[in-house]
């Protein structure tokens, strides 16, 4: 294969050249010149690579107007046109970053499935490469993306038939899952013996057999804990506006299908990791019900983590949803799937159409204005309109008014005797202790006082401010469980990757290395309060979508538009964060949809005469991330146009539900925009 210099989207001829010349079938869909007349006007109509989804690609496969090897040639050349750094780095990958206004590239991808000849030849540079630690990358038995769409291709050729239900589906995987023939860190440059697990990932296995191509791993918060950037992939950018966040770890995922790089992705979140991005990104995210999909294969999974899609569309998200969801008996959590699957296609509830007889509940609890500040209130009014149209498409909407609490009352009479002792810890005042720290009063009748009387329990315990429970070791726990599991020579434990492995060094940026420290320092493992807090939650939420009859909650997916790349950490208010996260925490589905763009929007920045946030308060459940304590103050409005999502949360397995009210909502609205910048390269379909 020729080294065929390729150097930005607008200097394609001998790139395109190489292609038209080496595939002659290819030059339906790049125009290389085929004849015309009355044979080019019975050929099917032109597909077109941008926004494409999966039902498209394979109508163009099948029809022939293009084959799979040829599709990911052209997501290649998307991939090199827009896939470079997108932010100054004038002390190297580790140090401080500068932001650039309409950069042109993402970094939203850190490896990509190319044997290194394929590699070189068409200009990726050397850190691209699927492993680092096997330069000859000569295994037969592990296909790079174009040999395994051409195997395909070959098999299609022979039967007439897709090899499976996602031909034609080009993916990206977040860099924390595992991938037998790609190297898997979770972003950090570590100094592994082999940078290749021994096996995929579960879901990664359905994937491919489902004929799913993973085409590169995706970029991500290095160790998945927030923070746009990693030690070994760098620092990524938000396409509709590059100086800005992505929101949360699995961004590389995001960004990667808003900018149309891949066709879908999979992200994790064990906060808010799908959704996230996947509202920052203007798209559609799923992060279903805990039990749904196996976390088996992923580095650092824990009790939160769940496994995800993100597509442009609600369809192929439910698509990839079929593939990977259902149980797995290496992943105990699965268990509770079992029976609980729906005996049609996930996609077959995500048709759109209207919503009669549907019955939406307002979560007022995140969007009362009063509770928060100047720059949640254009989010909240999209939100809103949001509501009217569900509405309109004939759903009943349950709303406690703008500044009611739909959960509230269960909250207030069910958290005495579900929450008890933790409740207890939680207000020292009204729980006193002894010298001993044994009860100073009757904490049962005080319970039962509160259970009784509700002008008694604490009015500061909201849904919004439910105390989070944390798991001590679970980090140092599951971690250094993953990594026995792996067998590598030289990264054995969690100290490993402390002692051995780079880490960037940016004050503006979370300390990576400092993370890892905290969770060696663990020398218990106590995942009961976690527990408790879960089943508590899903309790008091289900009795009161049960007593209001309510198929669904709504909310914005994050008050707040995604901040400038190294702004300070914005503090929480009245338990607000950046993304709302907590009930998806405890193990509910939700599906986050486009809801439109804000048009101003408000940022935070550093002022060391600012007073810094004042404590939580007795009682709160509010806690400070590493930097969110430090002095600044708000500024704006600032005109920018970015995009907001919509939250439909639901019963846990009630995935149909809720991909029928977030596919009628989309089908009605249409919110999703390409980002501007991204558009397509010289010689694109």
């Amino acid at each position: 294969m020729p080294n065929i210099p390729f150097n930005g989207p607008r200097s394609l001829p001998r790139f395109r050249s190489w292609i038209c010349g080496s595939m002659a079938a290819f030059t339906l869909v790049l125009g290389c010149g085929l004849g015309g007349g009355a044979e080019a006007a019975a050929k099917p109509a032109r597909f077109h690579l941008e926004e494409a989804t999966i039902s498209q690609i394979q109508y163009a496969i099948t029809s022939k107007q293009l084959t799979t090897e040829q599709l990911v040639r052209l997501y290649l050349a998307r991939i090199k046109a827009y896939n470079g750094t997108c932010v100054k780095q004038p002390q190297g990958l580790l140090g401080p970053i500068e932001t650039i206004p309409h950069a042109g590239q993402l970094n939203a991808l850190s490896t990509l499935n190319l044997r290194p000849a394929t590699r070189q030849a068409l200009g990726f540079d050397e850190r691209k490469a699927r492993s680092m630690t096997d330069a000859a990358d000569s295994n037969p038995d592990m296909p790079d993306a174009l040999e395994t769409a051409a195997r395909q291709d070959r098999e299609f050729a022979r039967t007439g038939k897709l090899v499976g239900p996602l031909q034609g589906v080009i993916m990206a995987v977040k860099d924390q899952y595992d991938t037998f023939d790609l190297r898997t860190t979770d972003g950090a440059d570590a100094f592994w013996a082999n940078d290749r697990p021994p096996q995929d990932a579960e879901f990664v296995r359905r994937l491919r057999a489902a004929g799913a191509i993973i085409l590169a791993k995706s970029n991500l918060a290095e160790y998945a804990s927030g923070g746009a950037r990693s030690a070994f992939g760098g620092t990524f950018c938000n396409p509709y506006d590059t100086e800005r966040t992505p929101n949360a770890s699995s961004s590389g995922s995001g960004t990667s299908v808003a900018a149309n790089l891949v066709t879908c992705a999979i992200a994790e979140e064990t906060s808010s990791s799908i959704r996230g991005p996947a509202e920052a990104d203007n798209e559609v995210g799923i992060a279903a019900t805990q039990e749904l999909v196996s976390r088996r294969g992923m580095m650092g999974a824990g009790i939160n983590t769940r496994v995800g899609p993100i597509c442009r569309t609600v369809q192929d998200a439910a698509r990839i949803l079929d593939v990977i969801a259902g149980y797995d008996p290496k992943d105990e959590l699965t268990v509770f799937s079992v029976g609980r699957t729906p005996a049609k296609a996930y996609a077959s509830f995500a048709n759109g159409g209207r919503l009669d007889g549907v019955r939406i509940g307002v979560l007022r609890e995140y969007m009362n204005k009063k509770l928060f500040s100047v720059a949640d209130e254009q989010s909240i009014d999209i939100v809103d309109h949001a509501i009217e149209d569900l509405h309109k498409l004939g759903a009943t909407i349950v709303d406690p008014g703008p500044e009611g609490a739909l959960f509230q009352s269960c909250v207030t009479r069910f958290t005495p005797g579900l929450r008890n002792a933790a409740l207890a810890k939680q207000f020292p005042k009204l729980f006193p202790v002894d010298a001993q720290g044994k009860p100073a009063t009757d904490q049962v009748l005080t319970l039962l006082d509160m259970a009784s009387d509700s002008s008694k329990f604490p009015d500061s315990v909201t849904i919004r401010t439910y105390f989070q429970s944390r798991a001590e070791g679970e980090g140092k726990y599951m971690m250094d469980l993953y990594l026995r599991q792996r067998g590598d020579a030289n990264i054995k434990t969690n100290a490993d990757l402390i002692a051995k492995a780079n880490f960037y060094n940016d004050p503006h940026f979370p300390d990576r290395k400092k993370t890892r420290e905290t969770a060696e320092k663990s020398m218990e493992l106590d995942t009961a309060g976690r527990m408790q807090m879960r089943f508590a939650v899903q309790q008091i939420l289900l009795q009161c979508m049960q007593e209001q009859n309510v198929d669904a909650v709504v909310y914005p997916t994050s008050n707040l538009p995604p901040s400038k790349l190294g702004a300070p950490v914005e503090p929480q208010v009245n338990g607000r964060g950046v993304v709302w996260s907590f009930l998806g925490q405890q193990g509910f589905p939700v599906i986050t949809v486009p809801a439109g763009f804000t048009t101003e929007v408000y940022d935070r920045v550093r002022d060391p005469g600012a007073p810094p946030p004042p404590p939580p308060a007795e009682g709160s459940s509010e806690f400070y991330a590493e930097g969110a304590r430090e002095p600044t103050r708000l500024v704006g409005p600032v005109a920018a146009k970015l995009p907001v999502g919509i939250d439909f949360l639901g019963r846990p397995f009630d995935e149909p539900k809720l991909l029928h009210i977030a596919a009628a909502y989309e089908a009605a609205t249409r919110h999703r925009v390409a980002p501007p910048d991204f558009g397509p390269v010289a010689g694109e379909p």
